[in-house]
């Protein structure tokens, strides 16, 4: 076996690093995303503007997305993007029923919950 660089060591401390502030800051992107929950309740409803909620929630599911994946939260990420996925479809749409969005709330209420509980679980 070679021996360790000392870029190797260098790089790896610092993704070491990068992990711990990842996993640190998880608690709070979960809160903001419960919190946007909430707002897409009415999502479906006629005059809702789903826009604003729904952007913001786009965003983050995307970056956490790769940044999970990236820091050792392979299925944490994994869901968020499947989330981010079916999101995007559901926006693709002039109409979306009400039931529709209820599901996919449920579904990303779940992966909030479960994050929460234990973010590496997650498959």
């Amino acid at each position: 076996m070679a021996p360790v660089q000392p870029a190797d060591q260098q790089f790896f401390a610092r993704l070491a690093e990068l992990n711990e502030k990842f996993a640190a800051r998880l608690p709070s992107t979960l809160e903001r995303l419960a919190a946007l929950s909430q707002q897409l309740e009415h999502a479906g409803d006629p005059g809702f503007d789903v826009a604003p909620p729904a952007n913001e929630v786009q965003a983050m599911l995307h970056t956490l997305a790769g940044s999970a994946a990236t820091f050792g939260f392979r299925g944490l990420g994994n869901h968020a993007r499947l989330l981010e996925q079916r999101l995007r479809v559901l926006r693709a749409f002039d109409v979306v029923a009400a039931t529709e969005w209820q599901a996919w709330r449920a579904e990303f209420d779940e992966y909030i919950r479960t994050a929460h509980r234990d973010p590496k679980s997650l498959t």
